[in-house]
This record gives structure tokens, sequence and C-alpha cells, in this order.
């Protein structure tokens, strides 16, 4: 049997970040002004019992998103930026 190329795996990861990036940059937008804690973020994400993957995705996906600039850390808040806000006024 043939081993998986691990490129293609790396793909489909890289592929479900950007999923959860927009997931959560989503909420957070249609969410506005509600603050969350990145805890109560990820509680919120990911109804249901409590699966580490799931909830380090959420916090992968947060630690991008501010890293672009579109998410801010603030006081142990999670917010979207002024420019995540601005563009989804522009595509809406």
């Amino acid at each position: 049997m043939p081993c998986p190329n691990p490129t293609d795996r790396e793909r489909e990861s890289a592929a479900e970040d950007r999923k959860v990036q927009a997931a959560v940059l989503e909420f957070l937008i249609s969410e506005d002004p509600d603050r969350f804690t990145i805890p109560e973020l990820s509680r919120a994400m990911n109804a249901g019992p409590a699966d580490f993957g799931a909830e380090d995705a959420v916090e992968r996906a947060i630690r991008e998103l501010v890293g672009a600039g579109l998410l801010h850390c603030c006081g142990g808040l999670v917010l979207p930026t002024r420019a995540a806000l601005c563009y989804r006024r522009l595509v809406a």
C-alpha cells in the first residue's frame, strides 16, 4: 500500500484552517458589538462536548487573524478590527 503524500495532508489541513478562520471572523462580525474571551468564543464555536482539536483550531484561527490585522485581542477580549468591519460592510 502506498504511503499517503504528506503534501496532500498539509493542503487539507491548511484548507480546514482557512474554513475555521472564516467561521471565527464571520461569527465575531455578526455578533459585533458583543465581545468574547477566547474560551467563550471557543465554547460558542464548538457546541457539544469539549474537543481539544476543535478548541485548538479556534485558537489557531484567532492567532492567524490577529496576525493578518482582522482581529484584535484587548484586555482578554477578541474583537474584529475596524478594517474587518469595514470590509464586511463593503461586501454585504
